[in-house]
């Protein structure tokens, strides 16, 4: 029996799951270069990624740094966090 590897969030799934829990400002491109792009650049506020958060975390059975969330101003530091965790529970579940 194999353990199922843990695949890493992309821009696109992370993209995906916040048009999922707080919808998509008109005037904001989310299929553009956005990984360096402040959330609220992108029409997204602290209360919008706690839910991005949130559903990431029940989605993919992992529990997410409130601190390393707090910092992530931008949905490449956003992914970091996450896939440095979703790194660690697949090594952990190996």
């Amino acid at each position: 029996m194999s353990e199922a590897v843990q695949e890493p969030l992309t821009l696109e799934d992370l993209v995906a799951v916040l048009r999922e829990s707080a919808g998509e400002d008109e005037e904001v491109d989310l299929g553009g270069d956005i990984a360096d792009v402040p959330f609220g650049d992108l029409g997204y506020d602290s209360l919008a990624l706690l839910e991005t958060a949130g559903r990431v975390q029940r989605q993919y059975g992992i529990v997410l740094d409130d601190e390393a969330m707090a910092v992530a101003e931008t949905p490449r530091l956003f992914l970091a966090a996450v896939n440095e965790v979703l790194c660690g529970a697949a090594s952990n579940a190996g």
